[in-house]
């Protein structure tokens, strides 16, 4: 009889644990080629905003090393090049290679190139030696991963002592009002919009409920401390459609 505990989501569906990692890389490899602009008509480009706030939140200064995981198409990525500089280094890492592929040339179509590099990565695995990274961020990466918890763990394995952890992700709205015409958007709204622009309803009809699964701002900030960060704090953005969440590690 199969254990409970081999059994996770994906989506609103339970499947086996060691059949979501392909599940949400076949949503990934189909929408890569239109990430950057569903991202900007999904969310009104309000999504830029979200990443502004991030990346001033960062405390990312010259000379650093910023592990941009989950980058996908490199927003973050190509922001933190300029930041951290030639002596710098980011690392925009995913474990799916069709998104990182769109990600490595949009940057080098931007002309960023040097103190980038690509690496194909599991979050739950990371291939970095401990203590390398100065900052990690994952923005709107970590409710795909199969195992939140060992995520964290290996994000702070790889972190320096004094490091930080920036985690943006969708969570849950603070007005029952909010909630209720974010429900009906995500459900009804955004999985037509996959389909008439992306041509693919099933993977936007995903990516809506993972959102609902995705845990809460409390209980993200408790599995941040049962992880091993300190100080983790949390602010909401757009009434709690988005959180960051920032925890370092001493």
């Amino acid at each position: 009889m199969k254990n409970q505990d081999d059994n996770t989501h994906f989506g609103f569906k339970t499947v086996a644990k060691g059949e979501k990692a392909n599940m949400v890389a076949g949503v990934f490899h189909s929408v890569a080629g239109k990430y950057d602009l569903m991202n900007d008509v999904m969310s009104f480009g309000i999504h830029r905003l979200w990443k502004r706030y991030t990346i001033d939140c960062s405390g990312a200064r010259r000379g650093q090393k910023v592990l941009d995981l989950a980058g996908g198409t490199g927003d973050l990525a190509a922001k933190f090049s300029r930041m951290v500089g030639p002596e710098g280094e980011v690392v925009l890492a995913d474990i799916n290679d069709s998104m990182l592929r769109v990600g490595r040339d949009k940057l080098r179509d931007m002309g960023i190139v040097g103190n980038v590099s690509y690496v194909q990565a599991d979050a739950e695995k990371l291939p970095f030696e401990d203590n390398t990274f100065d900052l990690i961020t994952i923005a709107f990466g970590l409710r795909n991963v199969t195992d939140k918890d060992a995520a964290l763990r290996s994000m702070l394995r790889v972190l320096k002592p004094g490091g930080r952890l920036l985690v943006l992700e969708f969570s849950k709205p603070e007005v029952e009002m909010l909630s209720k015409a974010y429900d009906m958007y995500s459900f009804h709204v955004m999985p037509k919009m996959g389909e008439f622009i992306a041509k693919d309803k099933d993977s936007y009809q995903y990516l809506a409920e993972s959102i609902r699964m995705h845990p809460d701002q409390e209980t993200l900030k408790g599995m941040m401390e049962e992880a091993g960060f300190e100080q983790v704090e949390y602010h909401n953005l757009t009434g709690g459609i988005v959180a960051l969440h920032r925890g370092y590690k001493f």
